[in-house]
């Protein structure tokens, strides 16, 4: 059985998404008529850009919209690579070079980075720039990938651009999937005019491989609490382990314990403040404080996974394996012992590290083969 089926069959317990398991079905109202209209807006279409996540360029693909999407002008950006391993990252761009399709790596939150997709988008559209007086732009993608994010940043390269009289108008950002619930067109050029067309998030009304949706729930696609925390951390620490990522952490081990003074639990600094700009940057100490929790959960997962004697690749031994870095991430998170939701707990601190790359860039697809699909 090969490394990835152990993970899903006994790490995670062959419960799937539900209870009783099976596949994960989670596809709101809304949905269903986003993606109707979805479908006719691309057939007028000049160009689309698929937004997809840079941890996950082949999860996070929209598979029902893939036949239109590669039969259109196309450009794939792959988003929040600030969070992605830029080796693999590229080695994901180069395939899909390969593939004839173009690719850029970008995140949505950096003026320059917005600025080479755009240049990439007007190269695409330039041979037909000159017979057309509007052309449109669309911007698709499953939830939470950076969609609204990327608008927004275009937008304002765009008026800096081509001034406009018309009050402006932003795409409304948010943490969690499903926060663009309709279909809004942003005008950026003049002569021609191009309007760039932002899109709700859209999922399948299912998904049946496991390994795709607990991806997906992992960058946040999925509302955690479809799929639970406690899963997608079962999986995060499975796919850590089968891959060895602790054991890159091995100069941490001589680190002795951090102050009574730094450890004491008083800290009331909350890690749902790393999330995007959202709220006050956190001062110095917060960040010392963050920085010492983060050194002390790799160094916990080193230490684990070092002294471990089983084989991960064994179901029951990594099964054992993940059971004993939730205890020592419990005391790495200073969840107190008695906590009656300690399991619970753990598990959403320790996804918003990841979430947030304070554990640092991991890429959760593997590198593609030939016979991987776009």
């Amino acid at each position: 059985m090969g490394v990835k089926k152990i993970i899903v069959k006994k790490a995670l317990g062959e419960m799937g998404f539900a209870k009783d398991g099976g596949i994960i079905n989670w596809f709101p109202g809304h949905m269903a008529a986003a993606t109707r209209a979805i479908k006719n807006r691309l057939k007028v279409s000049d160009l689309v850009i698929e937004v997809r996540d840079a941890r996950i360029p082949l999860s996070s693909a929209h598979p029902d919209l893939q036949p239109q999407l590669s039969a259109k002008r196309r450009v794939i950006a792959l988003n929040k690579k600030d969070l992605a391993n830029p080796n693999i990252l590229n080695k994901w761009v180069h395939y899909f070079d390969l593939c004839k399709q173009d690719c850029i790596a970008i995140n949505a939150h950096s003026r320059s980075s917005v600025k080479k997709l755009l240049d990439l988008v007007e190269l695409k559209l330039k041979e037909v720039i000159a017979r057309e007086p509007t052309l449109l732009v669309m911007v698709v993608g499953v939830p939470n990938v950076g969609k609204s994010a990327l608008i927004n940043s275009v937008h304002r390269i765009a008026l800096s651009r081509f001034p406009v009289q018309e009050k402006t108008k932003r795409a409304t950002v948010g943490p969690l999937p499903g926060v663009t619930q309709d279909i809004a067109g942003f005008k950026i050029a003049h002569r021609p005019s191009i309007y760039v067309l932002d899109t709700p998030g859209v999922l399948v009304p299912s998904i049946p491989d496991i390994e795709t949706g607990l991806k997906l729930a992992l960058a946040g696609s999925v509302k955690d609490s479809v799929v639970g925390e406690e899963r997608i951390t079962q999986y995060l620490l499975a796919i850590l382990n089968i891959r060895g990522t602790p054991l890159h952490w091995s100069h941490l081990s001589n680190r002795t314990e951090v102050s009574q003074n730094e450890s004491d639990g008083k800290h009331e600094y909350n890690l749902k403040d790393l999330r995007q700009k959202r709220r006050k940057p956190p001062d110095i100490s917060d960040v010392l404080y963050i920085e010492d929790l983060v050194t002390e959960v790799r160094r916990s997962l080193y230490e684990t996974l070092n002294e471990f004697k089983g084989n991960v690749e064994d179901e029951n031994d990594l099964e054992s394996l993940i059971e004993q870095q939730f205890e020592v991430l419990q005391k790495a998170l200073k969840i107190p012992h008695k906590a009656s939701e300690a399991r619970l707990m753990v598990s959403k601190k320790f996804l918003t590290l990841f979430r947030t790359g304070k554990l640092g860039p991991f890429i959760l697809d593997d590198v593609p083969d030939s016979n991987s699909s776009l």
